[in-house]
């Protein structure tokens, strides 16, 4: 059987005026992969999705790595979902940067306080009560993903499969891989870390987890670098 690997990016830019890129930090966590992943994986092909975090990551891995991968392939369908929208469809006065700066600054924890409003925000979305409101629905989402993954498992190359994503995507194809209920779902997907290791083996249409939400390359070599946004 081969081998579905899929990692979540490394930390984003949160707070930034562009917080697709790579923190600093984000850069090091892939670096820090990289070099765990060699003598270990040699992927025969390699995708991520168009977003610009998705691919810094596999140019961090790559870094880490210090050999060339094969080369990059771009599906969107590995996207993550796009937060802000669910954000400000439930909460439009955020769509202004700083008045979302200042409701955050009057609680003692801010960070709490966001992630608060983000899971209601994205329960709101899943529940498929206002599917109207948003371009993008929970079940669109979930569509898309599995037909990325299965895109890239039958263009493997007949043999390992490296994709950089995202936390949503990679929870999505936990609960199709589980039989999960979306509430599972989306519990999954606040406990994975950046740059993390989710494998499964895959042999035909046959698909079996062997590792979920690894980061022992971070806790091991660098815990300081363990962040989960």
């Amino acid at each position: 059987m081969a081998n579905l690997y899929l990692i979540r990016h490394g930390q984003a830019s949160f707070g930034k005026a562009d917080y697709d890129a790579l923190s600093e930090r984000g850069w090091e966590q892939g670096r820090v992969l990289g070099r765990w992943l060699k003598g270990k994986v040699s992927p025969t092909a390699v995708f991520a999705g168009d977003m610009r975090r998705h691919r810094e990551t596999v140019e961090a891995i790559t870094e880490g790595l210090g050999q060339s991968l094969p080369e990059l392939q771009i599906n969107p369908g590995f996207n993550e979902f796009d937060h802000e929208t669910v954000v400000h469809t439930l909460k439009p006065e955020w769509a202004d940067r700083e008045v979302m700066a200042r409701d955050l600054a009057r609680h003692e924890k801010p960070a709490k306080a966001f992630q608060l409003m983000f899971v209601e925000a994205v329960e709101r979305w899943v529940s498929g009560q206002y599917d109207s409101d948003y371009p993008e629905t929970w079940s669109d989402f979930c569509t898309r993903v599995n037909a990325a993954v299965e895109d890239a498992l039958g263009n493997s190359g007949g043999g390992d499969v490296l994709v950089a994503s995202s936390g949503g995507p990679i929870s999505v194809v936990m609960q199709a891989l589980l039989g999960l209920d979306d509430k599972r779902a989306l519990e999954l997907n606040q406990v994975i870390a950046n740059t993390s290791v989710t494998r499964i083996l895959f042999s035909g249409h046959r698909r079996s987890l062997s590792v979920f939400n690894n980061y022992a390359h971070l806790e091991d070599g660098a815990p300081e670098l363990v962040t989960f946004r």
